[in-house]
């Protein structure tokens, strides 16, 4: 078995440090007589088609059989009201310097009594995809959020025969299995925007008071990946694929960055047929520091659909939508309205099938790691040789909030924010992540670019000057130019984007995104009683590049 989630009784004592007051708080809900056990995705799928609201169109869902559906099963939308995107705000990490966990005991077991009065479901999954790192998961949900439900279950991959002969011929890990508590329904005067409570090192959560499905996505990922980090990968929030290259060989690359800012794009495009492509994953992924390989946590996809209209080939592969419209078309026939027409945000879980060759681990090591940001002194694509510096930039990834963000706090959007590895779910130190990037890139010779998806001199960097560029690296047809006097980078010249190190206001530019770099470092050393402090060597990889310009 790879988690524990069953105990001899004589494990089940004060001193095994498996157990915690939060995680035997949320476990214990799992097994009221108010709580009903989804057995599998046919279950699933016919309750969030009787639940109230559930829009079921018309439009089929595409390989039925292989995902364990009804062969008439359609796809199905489900609303949710003001909130349509992750709330931030909500987000208290049981171990955190100023996290008072008495205080949220309190909370949570009123939160659990005052639930009892509802019925709920429960279902299991299991999130990572293949054996040398599998995690059991379980989620309760109370009735009229069946949606939600299915969707989770059709996320992550729902246990069925198949998969739990898998899991238990995987390898074993001395962790909890993840259990996940989720009452929408809960409100409480002092947690006007909800309440997400973590206890990471025990695996477990309680999601109060939030309707959006991304919290439940996101809240099992934060478990998973800290767990994935206690147990030797690194936990990464982006995309991954590898190319076969028409002359032989292959190259692969991981593409780290916000919902919005291309990663899906990037991770997914097929390039027109130019290469057979294998997709690992455009969301959720851990690698081995070791060895380099890399795993999928997830077999589908939870993506926004702006970018796609209904015509799109992509649509035929959806299987439930949330936040979107509805409307018919000249046959009567209900059909969702995408591209963020409703509201923003308007997203979509999908099938692994929209990729034609999805797998779910590379042995390979990666070739090249490419961080997204929205940063207007960086031409599209910049060079970072140096090991340090790339593991720097990536912990000072600078990019813009989006849609995929309830922003609660007065946030000028149009501004730039650092989000270091685009990953907020992290349940750890900072500098752990740093330490981790740094030895990929020391131990492992993993080149390093910044791609800037934004715009550069007042021009926007469309899709296709980003994707043709990444298709000129892995085919080696790039010249690098040495970045003014930073020798240890370089961008790609473009006719379109032309730099020029002799403008001063532009030098002042690229002078004070990277001193907002290291007054970011600084302030982590000082903020939040120095949780997430950095080492020394990252203020001075900065210092030294600002002291050439």
């Amino acid at each position: 078995m790879a988690t524990i989630g069953n105990f001899d009784h004589s494990e089940v004592r004060k001193e095994n440090q498996l157990f915690s007051r939060f995680k035997s708080l949320v476990e214990t809900a799992f097994y009221g007589n108010n709580v009903t056990h989804i057995e599998d995705l046919r279950q699933a799928y016919k309750s969030a088609t009787q639940a109230p609201g559930t829009i079921v169109t018309d439009m089929p869902v595409s390989h039925t059989t292989d995902l364990g559906l009804p062969e008439e099963a359609k796809m199905l939308i489900f609303n949710d009201g003001k909130v349509v995107g992750r709330t931030a705000a909500a987000r208290v990490v049981i171990g955190h310097p100023g996290v008072d966990s008495d205080y949220y005991q309190g909370i949570l077991r009123e939160a659990l009594f005052q639930s009892s009065k509802q019925n709920f479901y429960s279902a299991d999954v299991i999130v990572g995809l293949d054996e040398k790192f599998m995690v059991k998961g379980h989620l309760t949900l109370p009735e009229g959020f069946e949606n939600n439900l299915y969707s989770y279950l059709l996320n992550f991959q729902m246990v069925n025969e198949k998969w739990q002969e898998r899991y238990e011929d995987s390898h074993s890990y001395k962790e909890n299995d993840i259990y996940l508590f989720a009452d929408p329904n809960w409100r409480h005067p002092d947690f006007p925007f909800g309440l997400a409570l973590f206890d990471p090192e025990h695996n477990v959560a309680a999601i109060l008071g939030l309707r959006y499905f991304g919290e439940l996505k996101k809240a099992t990922l934060t478990l998973a990946w800290a767990t994935a980090h206690r147990n030797n990968y690194v936990a990464c929030h982006g995309g991954i694929k590898q190319y076969h290259l028409p002359e032989g060989g292959k190259y692969t690359m991981a593409a780290f960055g916000l919902s919005g800012s291309g990663k899906s794009t990037i991770t997914l495009t097929k390039h027109g047929g130019k290469y057979k492509v294998d997709v690992l994953h455009d969301d959720a992924f851990i690698i081995h520091r070791d060895t380099g390989a890399t795993i999928a946590l997830e077999p589908s996809y939870f993506d926004k659909v702006q970018d796609y209209p209904l015509s799109h080939a992509t649509v035929d592969y959806y299987l439930t939508m949330q936040n979107v419209g509805a409307t018919k078309d000249k046959n009567d026939n209900i059909v969702p309205v995408l591209q963020d027409i409703r509201n923003g945000n308007g997203r979509t879980v999908k099938s692994r099938y929209v990729t034609q060759n999805r797998v779910d681990v590379l042995d390979d090591k990666l070739d090249a790691v490419f961080w997204i940001m929205k940063d207007d002194s960086l031409p599209p694509v910049v060079k970072v040789e140096d090991p340090i510096l790339a593991a720097v930039f990536g912990l000072t990834l600078a990019t813009k909030r989006t849609t995929a963000e309830n922003i609660v706090e007065d946030i000028d959007l149009t501004q730039l924010v650092i989000e270091p590895y685009a990953d907020p779910f992290r349940a750890y130190p900072l500098a752990e992540d740093y330490r981790n990037f740094r030895d990929l890139f020391n131990k492992n010779n993993i080149d390093c670019y910044i791609l800037n998806t934004g715009a550069f001199q007042g021009k926007d960097i469309t899709p296709d000057i980003t994707l043709s560029s990444i298709e000129n690296i892995i085919t080696r047809k790039t010249a690098f130019k040495t970045f003014g006097p930073i020798k240890e980078m370089s961008y790609l010249p473009l006719a379109e984007y032309e730099l020029d190190f002799s403008n001063e206001e532009y030098v002042e530019k690229v002078r004070m995104r990277l001193q907002n770099r290291l007054d970011f470092i600084l302030r982590e050393n000082d903020e939040n009683e120095g949780y997430d402090a950095l080492p020394k060597e990252t203020e001075e990889a900065l210092c030294r590049v600002l002291a050439k310009l």
